[in-house]
């Protein structure tokens, strides 16, 4: 028992390690990251087990999990200290959703749900509003999903950028509206030929200027077959080519995502101005992605949210990879996912007030 209570452990101390060695420089250790809730789990039954006995074995895998405190208080929020409140005079709402194009491709297999997906945006009426995974045409019956969003919000100043335009009327990108005026946009370009992108776009409050940073990263486009095929081999040789080919799709995605992810955190140290970042990370909080574009900001969800915070809706439960980072200069207060069936991705906002000039 002890003897797998250190391979445990060992998994434990590489699955904190990930925060901080780049895909790009070890791409395996990525892969204990994305399995760190689980290895933590692991970890806590073996912890139990021993101070169930009075062994004084407990004491690694409590000394590993204490190593990576702040990876277990990105992922779980307890609710034991009171949270922020803010000024509701000054205080705004932010909304970062990765909508999935709508559901252009019928993927949900529910004949309403771009409806509801706009009925959700107006029914929480965020201030500012970031889009990953935009979609419009302005000749598709049906599909101008910008002029929809402009009646709904009633507001002029929107920030788009595409990855993507077919027969000069359908685009494929990123989109932030805002409430505030926006005095000037730029677009965060990667070396390479990709469908993800972050653009920047300072707005003014008052006589305050922020950034709102949003972003999208890449994925590890992992597909539902890989998982379908992978637990129902017919053989021992599907199942190798299955693995095979899931491990290749993570160190791709990975190794690109962390290099975007360079960029973009480099961007915003520069920033002259106060920072939020929402988007679609592509990673858990114990990974290289969060840790390098975290660094000197705050996590909304850490301030104010509460239990796992897990925004995928998909095959793999509790993980956390859409975020909404603030600059210190900002108070952010409840936080919220909502689980609801539209994307594969949840909604995910809070509201945030600037502290200071």
């Amino acid at each position: 028992m002890f003897f797998l209570n250190i391979v445990a452990a060992s998994l434990l101390l590489v699955s904190v390690l990930a925060s901080y060695v780049s895909p790009a420089v070890a791409w395996i250790i990525a892969l204990f990251g994305i399995a760190y809730p689980y290895i933590l789990v692991l970890n806590i039954l073996f912890l139990l087990y021993w101070l169930i006995i009075r062994d004084k074995a407990f004491l690694l895998s409590l000394a590993i999990i204490l190593l990576g405190y702040s990876n277990l208080k990105n992922q779980l929020q307890l609710d034991l200290h009171a949270k922020p409140k803010l000024d509701p005079e000054k205080a705004f709402k932010v909304l970062s959703f990765n909508t999935r194009l709508f559901d252009l491709y019928e993927w949900s297999k529910k004949t309403d749900t771009k409806k509801r997906i706009f009925e959700l945006i107006q029914a929480e009426d965020p201030e500012i509003l970031c889009i990953q995974e935009f979609y419009t045409s302005s000749t598709r019956p049906g599909f101008d999903n910008l002029e929809t969003l402009k009646n709904i919000r009633k507001k002029p100043f929107v920030h788009m950028a595409y990855t993507d335009t077919k027969r000069g009327s359908d685009f494929w990108g990123i989109a932030t509206f805002s409430n505030f005026p926006i005095v000037r946009k730029g677009n965060i370009l990667f070396n390479e030929t990709t469908n993800n992108l972050c653009i920047y776009t300072d707005i003014k409050i008052n006589d305050d200027t922020i950034r709102i940073y949003n972003a999208h990263f890449q994925s590890n486009r992992l597909q539902r077959e890989d998982y379908e095929f992978l637990g129902n081999p017919k053989n021992k040789k599907e199942k190798w080519l299955a693995s095979r080919n899931i491990l290749y799709r993570i160190k791709t995605g990975s190794i690109k995502r962390s290099k975007q992810v360079d960029v973009v955190a480099a961007h915003i140290e520069n920033s002259p101005y106060p920072v939020i970042l929402c988007g679609d990370f592509n990673d858990p909080p114990s990974s290289y992605t969060y840790n390098r574009l975290r660094n000197n900001l705050k996590d909304a969800f850490e301030e104010s949210g509460r239990g796992f915070g897990n925004t995928y809706n998909g095959l793999i439960p509790l993980l956390r990879i859409d975020y909404i980072l603030h600059d210190k200069k900002l108070k952010s207060a409840d936080f919220k996912v909502m689980e609801e069936d539209l994307s594969d991705h949840y909604p995910l906002s809070c509201r945030l007030q600037l502290t200071g000039k």
